[in-house]
């Protein structure tokens, strides 16, 4: 067991799935020297060398369209985007290409290939440093699509990414990369990579979140407690395929769902749950399904994204409502 935080839990599940895979690179802007300007890399390079950690240029059309053919030559690479708004150069490649290729193939090509994409806001950051653009790779057909919330997580599902045999586009939520927790680091996997995770249990509603919004969630399931109110609070982890059952158990048992994300909610993933559990809980329902998300405009400047950015307060605005309806 050591107390780690999810960055430094990334980082040492990286490197034990390249102890056990030589066929496993690391690729991406500052991946090597630097090791990553969240420092999820760092000494990677100086223990594996240059030849499977590798600092490449500043084109993540490049990285992905390099790792295609290196996946088709055997290769398992890991693909580093630098931050959220950085994939979209990269963009075709992976719907074009890496979504498809095993199905063109007729399942002859197989392109296990990582997508590692540091996402959400939080931080003060910039323009195209704090977007959550999961919606857009769980609506493209081949991916698979997957997110931490804890360390470990990070720790046991990026090696589980790595050594599946699709596609996974893997979102690492950036303001949790200094979060600790201890992570037992021997043994095997706790849980499937594609299975949701009960984070909290409760019996009055179920709070649906995912990555950055799983601490919040948590948090308000705690604050709700204080006034009585028992609230279950679910963890996604996989984003596309999601792990429907557990979901739907959920919400059957207590009736009301509350889903929260950081992005816009316009044909967003919280609107396919909510369509979903409306579609297949139905009776079982005794609200309408509440969605707490990002606002719809482009993220705003770091001065006031704590106004953008879902809260304690917004989500248990929500849970009260969906409660007295």
């Amino acid at each position: 067991m050591a107390t780690v935080t999810l960055a430094k839990a990334l980082n040492e599940g990286l490197r034990k799935t390249m102890e056990n895979d030589p066929k496993v690179l690391v690729m991406g802007e500052d991946v090597g020297a630097l090791g990553g300007v969240f420092r999820v890399t760092d000494g990677l390079q100086k223990d594996f060398g240059e030849d499977r950690v590798i600092d490449t240029p500043l084109a993540e059309s490049g990285i992905i369209g390099t790792a295609v053919g290196l996946a088709i030559r055997g290769f398992r690479p890991v693909c580093e985007i630098q931050f959220d708004g950085f994939v979209f150069p990269a963009f075709d490649q992976i719907v074009s290409q890496v979504a498809k290729m095993h199905y063109r193939s007729g399942g002859h090509v197989k392109l296990p290939i990582t997508i590692r994409i540091p996402y959400g806001g939080g931080i003060g950051a910039v323009e195209h440093h704090s977007e959550s653009p999961e919606s857009y790779f769980c609506h493209t057909p081949g991916l698979k699509v997957v997110t931490c919330s804890n360390p470990a997580d990070a720790y046991w599902m990026i090696q589980q990414t790595v050594a599946n045999d699709d596609p996974v586009v893997f979102f690492e939520p950036k303001r949790r990369y200094w979060d600790k927790a201890d992570v037992e680091m021997t043994g095997t996997a706790p849980m499937p990579l594609w299975k949701a995770r009960v984070a909290r249990p409760g019996n009055d509603l179920t709070l649906i979140a995912y990555g950055p919004m799983v601490k919040v969630a948590l948090d308000a399931a705690a604050a709700a407690a204080e006034e009585g109110k028992s609230i279950e609070v679910i963890d996604l982890r996989a984003l596309s395929p999601i792990d429907w059952p557990v979901v739907e158990d959920s919400v059957r048992r207590t009736g009301r769902a509350v889903v929260v994300a950081e992005a816009p909610s316009y044909a967003s993933l919280t609107s396919e749950v909510a369509a979903r559990l409306q579609e297949k809980l139905f009776y079982s329902l005794e609200a309408p399904v509440l969605r707490v998300t990002g606002y719809n405009t482009p993220f705003p400047p770091s001065r006031v994204e704590e106004d953008y950015l879902p809260d304690l307060d917004r989500v248990l605005d929500a849970v009260d409502r969906s409660l007295e309806a």
